[in-house]
C-alpha cells in the first residue's frame, strides 16, 4: 500500500479541478539554499512617517481621518479604475476587453505596531464587520460582479507597508481563480444537492488528521490538497454564501478563529509570520449561487525556518504545484503549537 508520508503521490483539489503532487521523502535532503536573516523591529504604536496611520498624509497627497478603529479608503493607486468603457479588442488571435472596478485599502487598526494575532478578539470583530460593509456596498453596484478581500502580510509577501491592513478589490469580471471554484462548486451542488464544502468538512471532521483549530462555528484545517508548506483553510460549519449572512454570534467568533490561526503561525518560527490571505465568496453578479459556500485562505511561504521560504520556481511555473511535507505533517505541527502568542510567554 502506498505510504503517503514516504512516497510521492498527487492529490485532487476539489474546489479548483487541480492536481499537486506531493514529495514527502524531499524533507530528508540536505539545505544549501539561501537564508536570510530575522528581522525583529520593534514598532511604535504610531509613525509619523507611515502613509497609513490616523491624521497622516498619504503619499498620493491625501489625508487619512483621525479613525480609532477600522476604516477603508479607495486605493490612491488603484489597480482598477470606475467609469472604464465597456469595449473589446480582437485581431485575428489577439483578444482583450476593457475591465473596470475599485481597490479600497482596509486598515485594521490605528496602533501601528499591531497585527492580527496580537489584536483583540473585539477589534478583530470590527475588521470583519467593516468587510461585511464593503462586500455589501460595493457587491450592491451594478458594474461589480466579484469581490476580492485579501491582506498580503509581510515584506517577503509583497506589503508595502507594515501597519496592519488589507484591500479589497471589486471588479466587473469573475477572477480566474473564482471561476474554477463556482464551476465545481455548482457541479456538485447539482448532482448532490449538498454544499461541497459541507460535505468535505464532514469527512476531515471525521479523519481529524488536517484539524488545526475547531471554534463553536468554524473549523481551521490543512487542506487535503494543500500546496503552500503551511496552508489553511477555515470553513464555517454552517453553509454562507457569503459573510454577510454571518451571525453577530458567527462573526465574533469567525474573529476568534483567525486570532488562533495567526497566533499559530506566529509561534511556528518565533516571528510575525508572512502569508496571504483571502476570502473567496459567492459572486455579486445577481445570481443565487446556492452552491457557495464561502471560505477564507491562508498562504504562507516559509518551509523550514523563519529564514528558508517557498518558492514557486521550475517545476511548478512549468508542470504543476509540489510541495514536501504533507498536508497531515503541516496540521500536526500547527495543531501542537502553543495558543498564546510566544510574546505573551
Amino acid at each position: 500500500m502506498l505510504d503517503f508520508n514516504d512516497n510521492s503521490h498527487r492529490r485532487y483539489n476539489i474546489l479548483t479541478g487541480e492536481w499537486v503532487l506531493v514529495s514527502p521523502h524531499r524533507t530528508k535532503r540536505p539545505w544549501q539554499g539561501k537564508e536570510e536573516d530575522v528581522v525583529t523591529e520593534e514598532r511604535p504604536s504610531y509613525d509619523p512617517t507611515c502613509y497609513l496611520c490616523p491624521g497622516n498624509e498619504r503619499a498620493g497627497g491625501h489625508k487619512n481621518e483621525d479613525y480609532n478603529e477600522p476604516w477603508s479608503f479607495t486605493n490612491d493607486f488603484a489597480a482598477l479604475k470606475r467609469d472604464v468603457p465597456e469595449e473589446k479588442f480582437k485581431s485575428g488571435l489577439l483578444k482583450a476587453e476593457a475591465e473596470s472596478g475599485t481597490c479600497k485599502v482596509v486598515c485594521f487598526s490605528p496602533d501601528h505596531s499591531l497585527t492580527l494575532p496580537v489584536m483583540d478578539v473585539a477589534e478583530i470583530d470590527k475588521v470583519i464587520a467593516l468587510w461585511q460593509r464593503e462586500f455589501r456596498e460595493l457587491g450592491a453596484k451594478k458594474d461589480i460582479n466579484h469581490v476580492q478581500i485579501f491582506e498580503n502580510k509581510g515584506a517577503i509577501m509583497g506589503c508595502s507597508n507594515p501597519h496592519p491592513h488589507g484591500q479589497i478589490w471589486a471588479q466587473r469580471t469573475i477572477p480566474l481563480e473564482v471561476s474554477k471554484k463556482c464551476k465545481n462548486l455548482s457541479e456538485y451542488y447539482h448532482n448532490n444537492k449538498t454544499s461541497l464544502l459541507s460535505d468535505y468538512l464532514k469527512e476531515e471532521l471525521q479523519a481529524q488528521e488536517r484539524i488545526v483549530v475547531e471554534t463553536e462555528y468554524f473549523v481551521a484545517l490543512v487542506p487535503y490538497w494543500a500546496v503552500w508548506p503551511y496552508e489553511v483553510m477555515i470553513i464555517p460549519r454552517n453553509q454562507h454564501r457569503n459573510i454577510l449572512s454571518l451571525t453577530e454570534e458567527e462573526r465574533m467568533d469567525y474573529a476568534k478563529i483567525i486570532k488562533a490561526v495567526t497566533i499559530k503561525y506566529d509561534n511556528l518560527f518565533k516571528i510575525s509570520f508572512p502569508y496571504s490571505s483571502g476570502i473567496h465568496q459567492a459572486p455579486t453578479d445577481g445570481r443565487d449561487w446556492e452552491s457557495w459556500h464561502f471560505h477564507m485562505s491562508f498562504y504562507p511561504p516559509l518551509l523550514r525556518s523563519a529564514t528558508v521560504k517557498k518558492f514557486m520556481v521550475g517545476y511548478e511555473m512549468f508542470a504543476t504545484p509540489q510541495r514536501d511535507i504533507t498536508a497531515e505533517m503541516a496540521a500536526e505541527t500547527l495543531r501542537n503549537l502553543p495558543d498564546v502568542h510566544y510574546s505573551k510567554t
